[in-house]
């Protein structure tokens, strides 16, 4: 049974919300302040967490603030505010959806029925495996035959880019945009000097080379061998 906390300082608000969810067949638990909304969260692995805004002692953006540093858990926010601005602020600190008072409750069903189904798929897709290469996409960790390799966000990023497309080979300039975010300056020395640093690294556990330079192309992954 998926579980949600309610962060909601009205108490109809509270109980209304918290009858519905469990009449749809979630466990609920609910708390009045932002602190203890925290605590909980801190506690016990929540699905989803309906945040509103104004509450006492700690504020909901101070809440959602302080829940991604620790947390990936969906976050709604039920708010009487239907201002775009403020929409936007709360969608951009981490927020996974906003709901504005007054709301249908079956479209609270509806919308927390869709965030923990994301969430899961999520969960479920978080690990790429590729020969003896595990990454792990949540916590950022790769390992290579059950060694966990120390890199740059960089390098993870050009080896996660590399295990999502096992088959492609990238052109310097499409590697280079796909992990730097802008495009490419012609100077290959950057992305040659990240991926001579990705390979020393695994090199240290294995001398297997699972990054191939296609010359005159670009870089691709080793083929699995299947003997």
């Amino acid at each position: 049974m998926d579980s949600i906390l309610i962060i909601e300082d009205d108490n109809d608000v509270r109980l209304m919300l918290a009858e519905a969810l469990v009449d749809a067949g979630y466990s609920v638990n609910s708390v009045y302040t932002g602190t203890d909304g925290i605590r909980e969260v801190k506690n016990h692995p929540y699905d989803l967490v309906l945040l509103d805004i104004m509450l006492p002692y700690m504020s909901g953006d101070e809440v959602l603030r302080e829940m991604r540093t620790f947390c990936e858990t969906p976050v709604i926010i039920i708010s009487a505010k239907d201002i775009v601005s403020t929409k936007i602020d709360f969608l951009n600190l981490g927020a996974d959806d906003y709901i504005t008072k007054p709301f249908d409750l079956r479209e609270v069903i509806a919308r927390v029925e869709s965030n923990i189904r994301r969430s899961k798929m999520r969960l479920e897709n978080k690990f790429i495996h590729y020969g003896h290469i595990c990454l792990d996409d949540v916590s950022k960790r790769v390992t290579l035959m059950n060694s966990e390799l120390d890199l740059t966000s960089k390098e993870y990023a050009i080896l996660r880019t590399l295990l999502a497309n096992p088959d492609k080979v990238f052109t310097k300039a499409s590697l280079y945009e796909s992990v730097w975010c802008e495009t490419y300056p012609g100077n290959e020395n950057i992305l040659k000097t990240h991926i001579s640093n990705l390979r020393g690294k695994m090199n240290k556990i294995s001398q297997d080379d699972c990054i191939e330079t296609i010359w005159g192309l670009g870089y691709r992954l080793k083929k699995l061998s299947h003997s």
